[in-house]
């Protein structure tokens, strides 16, 4: 019972979080120094999912050139930064580190 309370209170706060931000009639404004502050949100979190996945799969530190996590991650930052095609990266990327993981390493 207190799991379902715990959901749905979560739930009940993102939903009116967001709300407050995407309804227009809503007299809620933001300034230029927090949007610019909340630019770095995105990559922040973005960065927290992945480098513990790429650095340490098994939970320990793993940096070296058998890591199929990352040379697959190096792989897909390259992409992105010389072609800036999403679907691109992501297909290569995930392409090249299925291969490695199931025949190379």
């Amino acid at each position: 019972m207190m799991v379902m309370i715990s959901i749905l209170l979560m739930a009940a706060l993102v939903f009116v979080s967001r709300y407050l931000f995407l309804e227009p009639r809503l007299p809620v404004k933001l300034g230029t120094e927090t949007k610019r502050l909340l630019s770095y949100s995105s990559p922040a979190v973005l960065s927290a999912i992945w480098a513990p996945i790429v650095f340490a799969p098994d939970e320990q530190l793993w940096l070296s050139p058998s890591n199929p996590y990352l040379l697959a991650a190096l792989l897909a930052g390259f992409l992105a930064w010389k072609t800036h095609n999403v679907l691109l990266t992501t297909i290569v990327s995930m392409g090249v580190f299925l291969v490695l993981k199931l025949w190379v390493v």
